[in-house]
C-alpha cells in the first residue's frame, strides 16, 4: 500500500513538473563544465531559485555541435557583409552553419517558453559578444550566431542573458513575462 502511495504521488509531481515552462538554459550556468577552458560559469540564482518556476533544460551550442572541452576559443568575424563563427587562433575552421543547424533543431524539438544564456559568448551571447575583423582586430560587438539565429527565425522565444537576472525579483519578474505570453 506504502508504495502505491508513493507512486501516486512521484505521479502527481511529475504530472505538475510537466506544467510549468520549459526555458533553455546555457549549461555552464548550471555548472556544466563545457567552456572552452573546461571550466563552468555557475549561477546559484538561476540554478536554485528558477528551477523553482521553470523546467531547465541544459544546452551548450559548441558542445553539441562536436566541439570538444577543452577546445580551441571561437570568435565572431566579420567576413565580408557575413558574420562567421571560427574555430581559433590557427585553425579557423567555420562552424558557423553548424551552430545555426543546431539552433533551428534545438527549438524545433523543445516546447521552449524562452532561453537563459551566457553573456559575451560567441555562441549565446546577444548584442555583447565581440566581434573582429579577419586579421583579428575587435570592430565592435554582435551576438553570438546560436542566439542571433533563433531571434531571427523564431522571434517569439524570449531570451534573456544571465545578467539580467541578478536578483530574486529579476527571477520573478522573468517568470511573470512568461506567463503573460
Amino acid at each position: 500500500m506504502f508504495n502505491d502511495w508513493r507512486n501516486f504521488a512521484d505521479e502527481k509531481r511529475k504530472a505538475s513538473l510537466s506544467l510549468l515552462p520549459l526555458v533553455g538554459v546555457s549549461a555552464c550556468l548550471l555548472g556544466q563544465s563545457v567552456r572552452y577552458d573546461g571550466r563552468d560559469k555557475y549561477t546559484a540564482l538561476i540554478c536554485d531559485e528558477l528551477k523553482q518556476y521553470c523546467r531547465l533544460l541544459a544546452v551548450c551550442p559548441e558542445v553539441e555541435i562536436g566541439l570538444g572541452v577543452p577546445r580551441a576559443k571561437i570568435q565572431l568575424t566579420q567576413v565580408g557583409t557575413s558574420i562567421k563563427v571560427l574555430q581559433m587562433p590557427e585553425l579557423r575552421r567555420d562552424v558557423s552553419a553548424d551552430l545555426q543547424n543546431f539552433a533551428i533543431e534545438f527549438i524545433k524539438q523543445h516546447d521552449l517558453s524562452a532561453l537563459v544564456l551566457q553573456d559575451k559568448s560567441p555562441s549565446c551571447g546577444v548584442g555583447n559578444t565581440k566581434l573582429y575583423s579577419p586579421s583579428g582586430e575587435e570592430i565592435g560587438l554582435s551576438s553570438g550566431l546560436f542566439a542571433a539565429t533563433i531571434m531571427e527565425v523564431f522571434p517569439d522565444i524570449q531570451i534573456v542573458q544571465a545578467s539580467q537576472l541578478q536578483t530574486s525579483e529579476d527571477i520573478v519578474q522573468f517568470v511573470k513575462k512568461l506567463e503573460t505570453k
